[in-house]
């Protein structure tokens, strides 16, 4: 394919690669992308403007804004300014940033901490506490005594007489399982900041292993974890320390919900029901009870019909005594 470019004077934006062959992002992204980063500084412009201006239509701006949501190019949250009024941000950058980077941008660098306050202390000078002449001349021996020994605690008896107390052991080490290890090195996936060093990593492991032996998923320990993790804005400084802390401790197992009440239940199967009808059955019976039932044509066809079986013989002895 023949190309003729002539580079522009003035007027353009330069773009990087990898946003115009980006294959997560379609033509109407990649058009607001650049349209956004083309503007000049100061111009504070939504989204959605930039999309009515480039003529894109509200279906195809809402999926080019979910693709740039998806990268990383795009980021929107919602603060409270003066006055107690919410407004919505807008955050476009050229480059894909995560959620940590993005609270990094909103919060700023760590500011420094305030200068001490150096001046003295009010009030006149005072002399020296220590150090200095004794006003009178110790008699004796004045060097440095050796310090007093602490009284030692009576023995307890070794007899059958002394008291045997509980026996303190501690819980065995659970060892690691490759599911606890895979758990352990998926929970940086689940937030960048818990990052730990890699010898805490069978430690830790061995921790998850506990949480899988009482019955807990993989996917509630990691809801457990995100639960006690703090604020998207705030660092961890220790985050071996405080997974340490949040797997220490293994909750019991939540009991299953019962079953329904609905579940005890069974359909007619006898079709003479215009909706389907329910029934609690008490053995192993299709029909409903009062499908069960003769009709009344039916039961007077049975009394109408003659005797059969024992019935007949007594009304045979009956008649010929």
């Amino acid at each position: 394919m023949l190309r003729h470019a002539i580079p522009p004077s003035c007027r353009f934006s330069q773009i990087s690669h990898e946003i115009l062959r980006n294959p997560d992002l379609g033509s109407d992204a990649v058009r607001l992308l650049c349209w956004q980063l083309s503007l000049p500084d100061g111009v504070n412009e939504p989204l959605s403007k930039t999309a009515e201006r480039a003529g894109i239509r509200k279906v195809a701006f809402l999926r080019a804004k979910g693709q740039l949501k998806l990268v990383g190019y795009f980021h929107e949250w919602r603060e409270q300014g003066p006055g107690g009024r919410w407004a919505t941000r807008q955050l476009v950058s050229n480059v894909p940033l995560s959620a940590a980077e993005v609270a990094v941008l909103r919060s700023g660098p760590p500011a420094d901490p305030p200068p001490t306050d150096t001046r003295p202390a009010a009030g006149e000078p005072t002399g020296r506490a220590v150090g200095r002449h004794p006003e009178k001349t110790p008699v004796g021996n004045t060097s440095n005594p050796p310090p007093p020994e602490a009284p030692k605690a009576p023995r307890a008896p070794r007899g059958p007489e002394a008291p045997q107390g509980p026996k303190v052991t501690e819980a065995p080490a659970t060892p690691e399982t490759p599911e606890a290890r895979r758990l352990v090195d998926e929970l940086p996936s689940l937030d960048p900041r818990l990052r730990v060093p890699r010898a805490m990593l069978p430690e830790l492991a061995g921790l998850a292993a506990r949480w899988l032996e009482a019955g807990h998923l993989a996917d509630s320990v990691r809801d457990s974890v995100a639960r006690c993790l703090p604020g998207r804005g705030s660092p961890i400084h220790r985050p071996g320390g405080l997974l340490r802390y949040i797997l220490r401790d293994v909750p019991p197992v939540a009991p299953p919900p019962p079953p329904p009440r609905v579940a005890a239940l069974r359909e007619c199967e006898s079709g003479l029901h215009v909706q389907p009808y329910l029934f609690r059955p008490s053995g192993d019976e299709d029909h409903c009870g009062a499908c069960r039932e003769p009709s009344p044509a039916e039961a007077t066809s049975a009394a109408a019909r003659p005797p059969a079986g024992p019935a007949l013989a007594r009304a045979a002895l009956r008649g010929h005594p």
